[in-house]
């Protein structure tokens, strides 16, 4: 009986020492996603080990088996197979800060990592997601996940700044921009948009916590001095995109009648960047030249620009009469 006493005190004084250990573990991790700039976990965000205690290890194991059963499920309507992981990560994230009554943010994602992790939150019923790049017309985005009555409004987590030079003399693209600002030692999930502002310099969009670090690290742009100071995201300078719009008559709807229309490039060589992997349907990339294109999507090829397609007519023989929007 003794011996049987001093077991279960052993393992119950383990099981003390092993929760505490986590919940250390959990606070530091935190800790470090919220303080230090250059901390990073594995594909940019932070995912953080559930918590579990020795009294309901079972219960917790169940949980976890449903809800991977449900995010196996979800990722198989995941249209651009090479964003699956990222947008698992960020499935499971949202799970965890419903779960827990938290709001949680990832780092900037990629238009097609955006576009199919929105797709696929908007099915859990128990999670809301909000995706915020600081101006409307943004590409790069963070979301924020948590219970719907816990995110009631939009977070404060994105800031800009003002990257202030003479560049009269010596212009520098978006590229420049962005090797400057990489060369300080951040990556580039911690980065927006990068809107140019001609000889003036640049507004960048940058993670909170990173904006006293750049104000003080960020001091030259390929060789012009430069100076950073935060500005407010309604003094945001950007211009709304500059577009052309016409109309075509094709006998179908396809991508490589309605693309090469609008792109003014010949079928067969559009076919040819198909091929190639150039070409995509709102940020997927196209596999065959029969997909059919409705209104609404965005057509993009690698090196010429992107395309909108918009209003869609039948004709009286048969035809389709479609409005193309060329963004220049």
């Amino acid at each position: 009986m003794a011996a049987a006493t001093a077991s279960i005190v052993g393992t119950s004084s383990w099981s003390l020492r092993r929760a505490a250990a986590q919940a250390f573990a959990l606070s530091q991790s935190h800790f470090l996603c919220a303080t230090n700039p250059y901390f990073s976990f594995p594909r940019t965000l932070c995912t953080l080990p559930l918590s579990v205690s020795a009294s309901s290890a079972s219960d917790v194991s169940h949980t976890v088996q449903a809800i991977k059963g449900d995010v196996d499920e979800l990722l198989n309507g995941v249209v651009e197979k090479s964003v699956i992981k990222e947008v698992k990560h960020i499935l499971e994230m949202a799970r965890r800060a419903s779960l827990r009554r938290e709001i949680l943010h990832t780092d900037f994602l990629t238009p097609p990592v955006l576009k199919e992790s929105m797709k696929v939150l908007e099915k859990l019923a128990d999670v809301k997601a909000i995706a915020q790049g600081g101006y409307p017309q943004a590409e790069r985005c963070r979301i924020s996940v948590g219970h719907p009555e816990e995110l009631t409004s939009d977070p404060d987590i994105i800031s800009a700044l003002s990257v202030s030079g003479n560049f009269r003399f010596e212009s520098c693209s978006h590229g420049d921009f962005l090797g400057s600002i990489l060369g300080t030692g951040i990556t580039r999930e911690k980065v927006g948009d990068i809107i140019l502002q001609g000889e003036q310099g640049a507004q960048i969009l940058v993670v909170p916590e990173l904006v006293e670090f750049l104000m003080s690290s960020l001091d030259k742009v390929r060789n012009v001095p430069v100076s950073c100071s935060k500005i407010p995201l309604i003094s945001l300078d950007y211009e709304p995109p500059r577009t052309i719009t016409f109309k075509t008559i094709e006998a179908s709807l396809r991508v490589d009648a309605l693309a090469s229309a609008g792109f003014k490039i010949s079928r067969s060589k559009l076919v040819d960047l198909i091929s190639n992997g150039d070409v995509r349907i709102n940020w997927t990339p196209v596999t065959t030249k029969g997909t059919t294109l409705k209104s609404g999507d965005i057509v993009s090829v690698s090196g010429r620009g992107r395309l909108k397609i918009g209003e869609i007519n039948s004709t009286k023989k048969g035809k389709f009469a479609v409005e193309l929007i060329r963004y220049l």
